[in-house]
């Protein structure tokens, strides 16, 4: 009897749980919505697959999910097994033509492939792109020094919107075509912004490996303005690995696309906690 009592406020729990997120299932319908997952955030086969069922989710009650990927880990364990040593200039990654080859093969290959074949698994169609497909992202050297690693110019949404109508979840990997026929390794969460910014997105969600934008007393601040952002980077309180990141959510907001969010890939259900919950998972920026 007290088994059957516990499971009974199981199942009231969870209904609350769905009848609470009614008003976030609205508000969401016919959004898009741009996830960046980090190469930190895939984790085992159980994360991936429980991240393929949330974007499955998403895409049943009316979201449209764009997912622009990472892979840093797992080119690093490549270059490795080649014997290829790389380096970095400002957390950037220098990207010679071996380089180069590996990391359009590592993410454009194992890494894109094995989110989309989550996906499908859960009964998403997601079909695997890089920005050199029809066009979707062209690029220019970001620097010089930097060999080659590209900064997007030019995106091309129209195609992303015909997937959409289709029901196809883009799954995209962050290389880039040059105008003279070059391959560009772009930073993910760069590609990402780029990519929200030109669909105009409702949200543009940062999965990574930290639980968000930390103020001065170490605690997770939950919403934020540009201002701040800046001005907390002024002063060093934004540091190290998560300055591109909201470096990319300024750009991306500048670009705009209505708010990002930088939180927790590793968590479960992350996505589903920052859209369809009051209190969210994360760092919420805005203008």
């Amino acid at each position: 009897m007290k088994k059957q009592t516990a499971m009974n406020r199981d199942w009231i729990a969870t209904a609350r749980t769905l009848s609470e997120a009614l008003p976030y299932l609205q508000r969401y319908d016919g959004a898009t919505v741009v996830i960046k997952l980090g190469g930190h955030a895939m984790g085992s086969d159980s994360a991936m697959e429980s991240f393929a069922r949330d974007v499955v989710l998403m895409q049943q009650v009316g979201i449209n999910p764009v997912i622009v990927h990472g892979g840093g880990p797992m080119i690093n364990q490549m270059l490795d097994k080649l014997g290829i040593s790389s380096d970095f200039v400002g957390g950037k990654r220098v990207t010679d033509e071996p380089t180069m080859e590996v990391v359009e093969m590592v993410l454009s290959g194992r890494v894109n492939k094995r989110i989309v074949q989550a996906i499908n698994a859960q009964g998403g169609k997601a079909i695997g792109l890089s920005g050199k497909d029809a066009g979707l992202m062209i690029c220019e050297p970001a620097d010089p020094a930097l060999g080659f690693v590209g900064r997007p110019t030019q995106v091309n949404p129209s195609f992303l919107g015909n997937l959409a109508e289709a029901e196809i979840i883009p799954v995209i990997a962050p290389i880039g075509a040059g105008r003279g026929g070059e391959t560009f390794n772009i930073n993910g969460d760069t590609a990402a912004g780029a990519i929200a910014a030109a669909l105009r997105a409702d949200r543009l969600l940062l999965l990574t490996d930290v639980s968000g934008v930390k103020g001065a007393d170490g605690e997770v601040l939950t919403a934020l303005s540009a201002e701040q952002i800046r001005e907390m980077t002024s002063k060093g309180v934004i540091a190290g690995g998560m300055i591109p990141k909201t470096e990319t959510a300024l750009a991306a907001l500048e670009g705009g696309v209505r708010a990002v969010v930088i939180l927790d890939g590793r968590a479960p259900n992350a996505c589903l906690l920052e859209l369809f919950t009051e209190h969210g998972a994360g760092s919420l920026i805005r203008l």
